[in-house]
């Protein structure tokens, strides 16, 4: 049976974000909460081959620069805001 969910102090930039997904997907405001919040939730496997598959896609469009233990080490060190 579904439940009925009220939300209160709702920030207006998340509102307006909200909405405006909403309307892109033609979706009530009601059920694009419920999406988000589905996708959010909802755990989603995913198979290793597809896992790999998806690494190796990503890292075809990454520069062809090799990375060195030292470079990385270096950046690892470096101070971060």
């Amino acid at each position: 049976m579904p439940t009925t969910l009220t939300l209160k102090n709702i920030p207006d930039d998340v509102y307006v974000r909200l909405k405006r997904s909403a309307e892109t997907h033609r979706r009530s405001l009601n059920r694009e909460a419920i999406v988000c919040l589905e996708s959010v939730l909802t755990p989603r496997m995913i198979a290793p081959s597809e896992r790999l598959a998806r690494a190796r896609e990503l890292r075809s469009t990454l520069p062809k620069k090799m990375f060195f233990t030292k470079d990385i080490d270096s950046l690892k060190k470096q101070e971060r805001p």
